[in-house]
């Protein structure tokens, strides 16, 4: 099997400008390159100081084209209708996709959600130039040391799809995607799920599980050839307790298949996503309260 992809929004990258409406808690640095649409949902930047610099071998790790930044689009698909769902009589909301890759899960997701303003945000500057044909309004950005370049309360709904398990601290991720969600706002959040049905039989078997990994610069003890920089991982349990603990509220969590699993198992990996407990990829859908 092969990992989800990376959308290269990972920890400890340089720091994003921040809005006159962010918490003057929050540092915020200068703001990065060129990317953001004149028109974006972004408050004027302010420089307070700049972040210790990351290590090296995350930044070239993130921004190595080689690195995979799209994944299935059964999982796109499936999130896309639970956000259209969720905006129905709704129109012209702004939908922010945090961590967008090169654009491929927008892509797959706009025909569902025509009528809505959709904005890419992601680190990776190769990202963005692959991104900017397929979504049109980009914005170079990151989570941590200052924050996303958008205004409180400026997005009716944030997507954050394979993110959550590339990032050394979700709490403050989490932190700031509530920040630019406005009240009652959906947060759809996709990530791998720990106890997958194959991943509890090879626990069982003594290997390591799939989506796990130990090092950046090779795979170890477990299927699969491909290096994506996990750093954690949840089951449904842990994630609906997390975005509880984190301010949200009405969290609802189903299933989506793995693109990497092998053929002949697919049919038995849709059907597990009937148990959201044992499925390959856990979907989350929350309330900003």
């Amino acid at each position: 099997m092969t990992d989800t992809a990376p959308l290269p929004q990972a920890a400890a990258v340089p720091a994003a400008a921040q809005g006159a409406d962010t918490p003057t808690a929050v540092p915020a640095a200068a703001p990065h390159g060129t990317d953001t649409p004149a028109d974006a949902p972004a408050a004027a930047s302010q420089e307070t100081g700049a972040p210790a610099a990351p290590p090296s071998g995350l930044r070239d790790f993130y921004e190595n084209p080689a690195v995979p930044v799209a994944s299935g689009d059964g999982r796109s698909l499936r999130q896309a209708r639970l956000l259209a769902a969720a905006l129905a009589g709704r129109p012209g909301g702004t939908v922010v996709d945090v961590g967008c890759g090169d654009g491929t899960a927008a892509a797959t997701a706009a025909p569902l959600l025509a009528g809505h303003r959709l904005i890419g945000i992601d680190w990776s500057q190769d990202a963005l130039r692959r991104a900017r044909p397929r979504m049109g309004a980009v914005v170079r950005g990151e989570l941590e040391h200052g924050g996303l370049p958008l205004a409180d309360g400026c997005a009716d709904a944030v997507l954050f799809s394979e993110i959550l398990e590339h990032l050394v601290d979700p709490d403050q991720a989490l932190d700031e995607l509530r920040r630019i969600l406005k009240p009652g706002g959906h947060l759809m959040l996709s990530t791998p799920n720990l106890a997958a049905w194959y991943n509890r039989a090879l626990l069982l078997a003594g290997v390591q599980p799939v989506f796990s990994e130990v090092s950046l610069r090779g795979i170890h003890g477990r299927p699969g050839s491909e290096v994506v920089g996990h750093l954690r991982l949840y089951t449904a349990r842990a994630l609906r307790s997390f975005l509880t603990a984190s301010g949200f509220e009405d969290v609802k969590i189903t299933g989506a298949p793995f693109h990497g699993v092998p053929r002949p198992l697919r049919l038995v990996d849709r059907a597990a996503c009937a148990v959201p407990g044992a499925a390959s990829i856990l979907l989350a859908h929350a309330r900003r309260r």
